[in-house]
């Protein structure tokens, strides 16, 4: 955690201020490994105070060692205020996309002879590149997912409705060892996989239809993201020549994926592939994001993102075809940028479109 602390005190020169209150929880047990749920941390140029209240004392001890742990006792206004008088710092940033409203007008009337700034990114530009031990986070929950995929495969067939999947899905990764679910598991059958973000409804699934599921588990607060489109039955030669499309398209921009290729290249790449093809107008979002203590993080694998990928990033890779009244297919894996190429941490085959009926 020091080596993550040290780079954070690196930047804080550059972005004019002496110290950053980080109040958004990833990026707080990013630096820190703290979990409990209330809590901040001041990370000054040369020292980092954790606040908390008592209840959290002894835990944050145990989980943080090397920082100075506050208990707050009244606000974490007052707190804060304390310590940055001690230590006389004169210019404070702070996360404005996490800081709620009132907790700022707090801020600012305790800290009445201090600069408060806005520097939101900091710690998320750290996170962009992933350090050993969250990359093997990372495929855990990965492993862990693809586990309760196979052991729910055989439940998939007419007459079960999406959410029993669902919550079969969920219930299995938990019982494997996952902190729980990445995200609402999306289980969209028939007509309803043309919607991207089909979230697990009460319709029952029929013979014939596309089921598309996208699911992830979480790992010692590290996320996978997983997506594989399936059929019940027999495939028809519309759903085979949209789920080959997509597939030579996410295949296609795992090539693509190295380090010094542009984000932006690789959405291309992947959007080129389904255009061709005359779907053009069916692929709407972005063909992947980062991924880690957080579901969506940067880079997004988007045309309006020109980050240059580095070894370490890890990226989901998902482009997908919908349909409206008829369905949809979409296939996610979760990769690890190397110098000259990725590494696909998601292992589910894919290669054709399974019919769920012929399943041995």
């Amino acid at each position: 955690m020091q080596v993550r602390i040290n780079k954070l005190q690196e930047l804080l020169a550059a972005a004019q201020i002496e110290a950053l209150y980080v109040t958004n929880p990833e990026n707080r047990y990013y630096l820190s490994g703290f979990t409990g749920t209330d809590g901040a941390l001041l990370v000054c140029r040369d020292k980092t105070f954790l606040l908390t209240d008592f209840r959290y004392l002894e835990q944050a001890k145990d989980e943080s060692p090397g920082m100075t742990i506050i208990e707050v006792k009244d606000s974490y206004a007052e707190a804060l205020a304390s310590i940055l008088a001690e230590n006389k710092i004169s210019s404070l940033g702070c996360e404005g996309e996490h800081l709620a409203y009132n907790q700022f007008l707090m801020l600012k009337d305790k800290l009445v002879n201090l600069e408060i700034k806005e520097k939101s990114g900091l710690v998320e530009k750290l996170r962009l590149t992933k350090y050993d031990d969250e990359i093997k986070n990372i495929a855990e929950a990965v492993r862990l997912a693809e586990q309760a995929f196979e052991k729910v495969l055989p439940i998939i067939k007419p007459g079960v409705s999406e959410r029993e999947v669902a919550l079969q899905l969920e219930y299995s990764m938990r019982c494997m060892g996952a902190d729980g679910a990445a995200f609402d598991i999306i289980v969209a059958s028939g007509p309803r996989s043309a919607l991207p973000h089909g979230v697990a409804s009460t319709r029952k699934l029929r013979e014939g239809d596309l089921v598309t599921l996208d699911f992830g588990a979480v790992y010692h607060g590290y996320h996978s993201d997983i997506t594989r489109t399936v059929v019940i039955g027999e495939p028809g030669p519309k759903q085979q020549e949209i789920y080959y499309i997509v597939l030579e398209a996410q295949m296609r921009a795992i090539e693509a994926i190295r380090s010094g290729r542009r984000a932006s290249d690789v959405d291309r790449i992947a959007r080129d592939v389904i255009a061709a093809k005359g779907y053009g107008e069916r692929f709407g979002h972005g063909t992947g994001h980062g991924l880690g203590l957080s579901i969506h993080e940067n880079p997004r694998l988007s045309s309006k993102d020109d980050t240059v990928l580095r070894q370490g990033m890890i990226v989901t890779v998902e482009p997908g075809i919908y349909l409206p009244d008829w369905g949809g297919v979409r296939i996610e894996d979760t990769v690890v940028v190397e110098e000259s190429g990725c590494k696909v941490l998601t292992g589910i085959p894919k290669d054709k479109l399974i019919n769920l009926l012929n399943l041995s």
